[in-house]
């Protein structure tokens, strides 16, 4: 079948870039849906404010010195962007000195006074005689008046509250500190927000770093702090739908990170709603500085799936670092995310702006949802056949109906996960200092990793990163092998209030498109996922994983405008007493709400799975148009194959 795809922002972000032009002091329309059954006039639109956050990862530049380039190419990205708060995500500089400070706000100080406000937070490399000394003198004076400060640790744990975001910050390695916190005051601001953002420099599960190996499987004995909340921890933050941003680690990398299920099962009952995945999301924002980390460990399959990772080190076949400017928009109760990287290959300041004087931003991850959503995680079709019936291992484009406001409901029923983007992990070990670590054996360090980081294999538990997670090397040490791994997929369907130009509420489409078949060793070097096997023991039977031959759309390209998901098939049905005659299946586009077919080139019939394939009979005017059907045995039913993410409603014809 041939489609013809839509500009990438018209279809996915064309909500999000007419909301673009104001600030968070401007107010955009989220009207009503007019009543389909009386046909009478839409009610005055409610004014919903947009609020945008950007991220700035670490701009440690070497020395006694700032990365500046990097830093002011991320900050003009950001601001051209329409930025209203920038969240330095710590590591600001490398020693913590009155020079690197000078730098810092020398750099920053011109986006504030355009307004821009910054909220800082302290990583490790400020963490030291620069707290008491530097950190506040500079800080003090970018940090808000009107910040709520953890008693105790002022000016390194506080939050704000701006619109119907709360946003909280932590300094490098508090998160146990400030959980206690934390719930008090998200408890006392219930109400007040709409949605949660927690920023630290590290995090609790990491890529080459992460709490959870640091303190708990490598941590100290006796030191229980971090474990004793651990369920307690992932169970709040599901609850609350977390956005959880971090530094630390100079790569890219967004994941989902596991709820335990039997502590706070909230999101599987009934009376929630529509299906909601007990989890949350874990940004680590990239880089901004003169050095890369090659991706160790790998992803810790137990509590986590990645959904996009990307890094660069000038190292081992990379030829360059990237710099990376991410930004979320909140409008209502929804959330808009892009994150943009450019390759560079400065390494100092003297280096000159060398490829940042004019840098060529490409969007390589975003994604769309509202609080009123359904969820699910599409995995890469590179499982073994005989794996795929055990657990919620699946390929599929497929899910349980998703129920909007207004009574519409939408459902996935068809389409496979043929293009996805593999990546490598290094080699690492851990070891055992018996009398000082948790783990007295080599045989207890083994069960801590397998008890909170990774998947243990077994038939009825496999992992699909290997059947070898941790192996042991000697008395003292644990090995975690390198080893291929293909990532996820997590899709969307979200509902949106309707506006004056639609009958029905809005579906929103997300994570279809966010993958192209490209393939990364761990420090970045660029590999051919058609023709290159994987690394050794990468399969849940040992052996490597093997080429995957991609559709002849994927365009093995980070930039997201090439982007061409795989076809999958939704249906659309509308809510009771809407006249199916007088209506039709529509997308936003740059220009508006227009129908994905003409009139004459839908389809009168129910879908057929074959249709992904096998295009039925249309009129030869319809062959670039997507496949369009109504069901007319259902009654109120339509139906779409699409390959691209997308807002979808119902409109008058």
């Amino acid at each position: 079948m041939r489609f013809t795809a839509l500009p990438l922002y018209a279809v996915l972000l064309g909500g999000l870039l007419s909301a673009c032009g104001g600030s968070s002091s401007s107010s955009d329309s989220g009207a009503p849906p007019t009543d389909p059954g009386d046909g009478g006039e839409t009610p005055t639109p409610t004014p919903v404010s947009t609020l945008r956050i950007g991220l700035l990862p670490d701009t440690q530049g070497g020395g006694d010195n700032v990365s500046m380039h990097p830093m002011k190419a991320v900050l003009d990205k950001e601001q051209e962007l329409g930025v209203d708060i920038v969240i330095p995500v710590g590591d600001l500089t490398d020693h913590g000195t009155t020079r690197e400070f000078e730098q810092w706000t020398s750099v920053a100080e011109g986006y504030r006074d355009a307004g821009i406000e910054f909220l800082p937070l302290m990583g490790n490399h400020e963490d030291s005689y620069a707290y008491s000394v530097e950190w506040i003198e500079n800080m003090k004076h970018y940090i808000p008046e009107d910040a709520v400060h953890m008693a105790g640790a002022q000016y390194l744990n506080y939050y704000v509250i701006r619109d119907n975001v709360m946003i909280i910050l932590l300094k490098y390695y508090n998160l146990p500190i400030a959980f206690q916190w934390i719930k008090q005051e998200v408890a006392a601001n219930e109400g007040k927000f709409d949605h949660l953002v927690i920023a630290s420099h590290d995090g609790l599960i990491g890529a080459k770093y992460g709490e959870t190996r640091e303190m708990i499987v490598e941590g100290t004995k006796g030191d229980n702090a971090l474990m004793d909340m651990w369920d307690d921890i992932r169970a709040f933050f599901a609850r609350y739908d977390v956005l959880w941003v971090q530094g630390h680690e100079h790569m890219y990398q967004r994941s989902v990170i596991t709820a335990p299920i039997w502590v706070d099962p909230s999101s599987w009952t009934t009376a929630d709603g529509n299906y909601r995945l007990p989890q949350y999301t874990q940004i680590m924002s990239g880089n901004a500085s003169y050095k890369g980390y090659e991706f160790r460990y790998g992803e810790r399959e137990l509590v986590q799936r990645v959904v996009q990772q990307k890094m660069n080190t000038m190292d081992n076949g990379s030829p360059a670092y990237d710099a990376n400017a991410s930004v979320l928009t909140f409008q209502g109760d929804r959330v808009d995310y892009e994150s943009w990287y450019v390759e560079h290959t400065i390494g100092s300041n003297e280096d000159g702006v060398k490829e940042l004087a004019d840098p060529q931003w490409k969007l390589m991850d975003r994604f769309s949802r509202t609080k009123n959503r359904c969820e699910r995680l599409v995995y890469p079709n590179s499982i073994p056949e005989g794996t795929r019936p055990v657990m919620y291992l699946d390929a599929s484009y497929i899910s349980n109906d998703c129920t909007g406001d207004d009574g519409s409901v939408a459902r996935m029923v068809a389409g496979t996960n043929n293009t996805f983007n593999r990546v490598e992990s290094r080699t690492r070990d851990m070891g055992v200092t018996p009398g000082f670590s948790r783990a007295e054996t080599v045989t207890d360090l083994m069960r801590l990793g397998y008890q909170f980081l990774f998947q243990y294999h077994e038939s009825w538990t496999p992992n699909l990163n290997g059947n070898q997670r941790l192996v042991a090397l000697n008395e003292s040490e644990v090995e975690i092998p390198e080893t291929t791994i293909d990532l996820k997929e997590l899709v969307t369907m979200s509902w949106q209030q309707g506006d004056s130009d639609t009958a029905s509420d809005i579906l929103i489409v997300s994570g279809t498109q966010n993958q192209t078949g490209t393939y990364s060793s761990a420090y970045g070097a660029v590999k051919d996922i058609e023709s290159m096997v994987g690394l050794p023991g990468s399969q849940p039977d040992g052996t490597a994983k093997q080429p995957h031959t991609l559709p002849a759309t994927a365009s093995k390209a980070w930039d997201l405008t090439t982007a061409v998901s795989d076809a999958y098939a939704l249906t659309f049905d509308a809510s009771e007493g809407l006249d199916t005659d007088s209506h039709t299946l529509a997308w936003r586009t740059a220009d508006g709400w227009q129908a994905i077919a003409d009139t004459d080139c839908v389809i009168q019939q129910p879908f057929d799975s074959a249709f992904l394939s096998t295009q039925p009979n249309r009129p030869d005017a319809c062959a670039d148009q997507p496949l369009v059907g109504f069901d007319a045995d259902h009654g109120r039913r339509w139906w779409a194959v699409l390959q691209q993410d997308a807002e979808l409603a119902l409109i008058s014809r």
